[in-house]
């Protein structure tokens, strides 16, 4: 995980082409970017009610790594524990927050506490994160609670 700036979104209409590119599996692989994954996520729990995250998300992202030409390995891919973390992560901020609109909403996630990209390792240990065990299914923080 490395420190990039963050790149907030311009529209509603971009975070809805993030969420919607991920479930059609046409988003192109230039743009998931860390910021689309937050905001895809974020999306679908506002906006999307007939998506139950913590369940469908993960074959939702399998597949569309799959469709951009990736692969789910035990090193690369899908992560389990990593989707998790984040679905836990948004549904508490959105449960927090002062925001109105899908945009500010997305925005303010992402110069939240969630957004830089460790923040995953604010409860685990590198080494455990990115064990096999943790990529491959929900694993508790070895570090501190969430």
């Amino acid at each position: 995980m490395t420190n990039h700036s963050i790149r907030l979104f311009e529209s509603e209409e971009a975070i809805r082409r993030a969420g919607e590119g991920l479930l059609s599996r046409t988003l192109p692989k230039a743009e998931w970017t860390h910021e689309a994954h937050l905001a895809a996520c974020l999306w679908v729990v506002l906006e999307r009610g007939d998506i139950a995250p913590e369940i469908q998300l993960p074959d939702i992202i399998r597949s569309y790594n799959v469709a951009i030409g990736g692969e789910n390995t035990d090193s690369a891919g899908y992560h389990e524990t990593l989707t998790q973390l984040y679905i836990i992560g948004v549904r508490r901020f959105l449960a927090g927050s002062a925001q109105n609109g899908l945009l500010a909403q997305v925005n303010a996630l992402l110069t939240s506490e969630l957004g830089p990209r460790d923040w995953p390792l604010r409860f685990y240990s590198r080494e455990w994160l990115f064990s096999v065990a943790a990529r491959r299914g929900w694993t508790e923080p070895d570090l501190a609670p969430i």
